[in-house]
């Protein structure tokens, strides 16, 4: 078996209701002066203010930052921390997606260790001590509520950077389905198709191990069948729960094995095009199953016992997601600088099956 060392960092509240609890677990981890990170669309949704009412109503001065989108850049990381830099803050409260809680991860990088985003690419790099944060999370996708990576756009290039360190995890994640049914109908189904998608690269990874195939596992089997519900049903509560659940335990299987060929083909889809993360896995995840048949076939088979590709595309159109990349606005011609990017996308370096340029390009082609 492959050694690991798994050492639970984040304590998990699930249930719905249980966003009522902030103020009081704020203050059981000893925070008097908080900031609340989150996005416009969570501040439009009633979410923030819900906060920042439970966090005072504990008696706690409360700062927000709002101001950054989807995929933040270094520069919004920077101007988070600006604003919080004048009010001494011992505690961080994010609400939103996974870009609210990677900006609340960024921002917490340099509020307690200083410099610039840029200096915490790859891992480990942050020599003091981080702020206590807790995670709210009011999509069922990424699981960044489980990892200790934020990922941050360079804000020239758009590329993607990750930046990640233990001390980056969040105490607390507060889970609950009734700040999900919030979302739209396309956010829930591409948020919820990057949660799927985990579930099925972090079982085959060169990384996976004993414990992170639970967690693969254990998302799949919520998300196979609380995806199908959702998008059938968009108020079914016990449904929401399945995916919040089932994206969480996918972000530990993230963290405990990485991810493979399918989010390395999406990055570049993502800054070239902006495309949705979860609709960019989408378009990629079938063919990188097929691509991966020969070294993973057995694997694949042990979490869905019928045709999986098939499946998985079954579940795109379900969610009427684009199909291929033509469909997506991505011409051909640019696929071999697109290969080119691929390649280098650290999430590629654990594929069951070796990414190179000419590997990715032969994925874009069969997905075009």
């Amino acid at each position: 078996m492959t050694p690991f060392d798994f050492r639970p960092r984040t304590r998990v509240v699930f249930g719905a209701g249980e966003f009522s609890r902030l103020g009081e677990i704020a203050r059981e981890l000893g925070g008097s002066r908080c900031l609340v990170v989150a996005d416009p669309g969570i501040v439009e949704a009633g979410h923030a203010q819900e906060a920042i009412r439970s966090l005072k109503a504990r008696r706690m001065e409360v700062v927000a930052f709002h101001n950054f989108t989807v995929n933040p850049t270094a520069a919004m990381i920077e101007a988070g921390r600006d604003r919080a830099a004048p009010h001494n803050i011992d505690l961080i409260v994010s609400i939103g997606g996974g870009s609210s809680m990677d900006c609340a991860k960024g921002i917490n990088f340099l509020v307690s260790n200083g410099g610039k985003i840029r200096d915490y690419l790859g891992y480990g790099k942050a020599s003091r001590p981080m702020l206590p944060m807790i995670a709210i999370p009011t999509t069922a996708g990424t699981g960044s509520e489980a990892q200790s990576f934020c990922i941050v756009s360079d804000t020239a290039s758009g590329a993607r950077m990750a930046c990640g360190d233990p001390k980056a995890s969040f105490r607390v994640a507060i889970l609950d389905p009734k700040l999900t049914m919030s979302q739209s109908k396309e956010l829930t189904a591409a948020t919820g198709y990057d949660a799927l998608s985990h579930s099925v690269e972090t079982l085959v990874t060169t990384r996976h191990n004993a414990l992170s195939e639970c967690f693969s596992r254990s998302a799949w089997r919520l998300i196979n069948c609380a995806y199908e519900r959702v998008l059938r049903n968009p108020s079914d509560l016990q449904a929401r729960g399945g995916m919040l659940l089932g994206a969480h335990f996918g972000g530990l299987a993230v963290e405990n094995s990485m991810l493979g060929a399918a989010h390395a083909c999406a990055s570049p889809l993502q800054a070239r095009y902006r495309l949705p993360h979860g609709v960019a896995v989408a378009l990629m995840l079938p063919h990188v199953v097929r691509w991966n048949q020969l070294v993973a076939g057995a694997r694949y088979h042990e979490l869905y016992s019928g045709d999986l590709e098939q499946r998985l595309r079954d579940l795109a159109e379900m969610a009427a997601l684009p199909l291929t990349l033509r469909e997506a606005g991505v011409p051909e011609e640019a696929l071999p600088r697109l290969a080119d990017e691929a390649s280098a996308q650290w999430t590629g370096r654990f594929n069951p099956r070796p990414l190179d340029a000419a590997g990715a390009l032969e994925l874009y082609r069969a997905a075009l």
